[in-house]
């Protein structure tokens, strides 16, 4: 169960990485043929691999948080890590998956011509804010840090 929750979150952590590549890719080049590649490949992937990940990470740890002597909701880093995890499967699919579709339109218009609308910068916050949780999640799991939740 620990490689499965290991494995689920360098993958989710990768597919993170690879999103803020083509974000900034799209928002920076000057070639709109590629351009317009990077926003659609994002509807490609984006979307349901990063919950797929997400939900397995989530499975494997819930899993070894009841197996283990570190519970679910023993330890402040467990606890963190849980809502951590919860809160970012949730920003995928409520705020992330709306300006990925948006995306992928813009870039379909752009490989047609000159596009109707204007490409959405916010897509930056979701390259930034997902891996620096995820390397926060992955920090606590080396160093453990805080202590019980409850003495006793």
């Amino acid at each position: 169960m620990l490689v499965i929750h290991i494995v689920s979150a360098v993958g989710w952590l990768g597919i993170d990485v690879v999103l803020g590549i083509l974000v900034l890719t799209a928002m920076l080049t000057d070639d709109t043929r590629d351009a317009a590649l990077c926003y659609q490949a994002l509807e490609l992937f984006a979307i349901w691999p990063l919950v797929i990940a997400g939900v397995a990470c989530l499975a494997s740890g819930i899993v070894l948080g009841l197996g283990t002597k570190y519970g679910l909701v023993r330890y402040w880093w467990v606890a963190t890590k849980l809502v951590l995890n919860i809160v970012l499967i949730a920003l995928v699919l409520f705020a992330l998956r709306p300006g990925i579709y948006e995306a992928a339109d813009y870039g379909r218009q752009l490989a047609e011509g000159p596009p109707v609308t204007a490409a959405s910068s916010d897509l930056i916050y979701p390259a930034i804010v997902a891996p620096t949780a995820l390397l926060i999640a992955v920090i606590l799991s080396v160093y453990k840090p805080w202590g019980r939740i409850r003495k006793g």
